[in-house]
């Protein structure tokens, strides 16, 4: 697996002006359908809030598959990794 990737070393400038959570309180299908999540991921490129791989709907998953935004952060506090779907690449934000 390789150390870096192109997604993420030009995900640089948009994580200075990262759009904001689109749903800042959890999963936003999990919100808006009643599902549970264990941690929640935020796509850099548009705000989704999806919950990881580890729930039971996986739609931060289902939204790069959706939409091929490449790269998500962990959007937990104390948390700085971002993981490139396409690379299967894994930073430090």
């Amino acid at each position: 697996m390789p150390e870096t990737c192109e997604h993420l070393d030009s995900d640089h400038a948009a994580r200075e002006q990262a759009p904001p959570p689109r749903t800042p309180d959890g999963c936003e299908e999990c919100l808006a359908d009643g599902g549970r999540w264990v941690h929640l991921r935020l796509c850099t490129s548009c705000g989704h809030v999806g919950c990881c791989d580890s729930s039971p709907s996986r739609h931060a998953t289902a939204h790069h598959a959706g939409t091929g935004h490449p790269v998500v952060r962990f959007f937990e506090p104390g948390e700085t990794w971002r993981w490139c779907y396409l690379d299967r690449t894994l930073a430090e934000a």
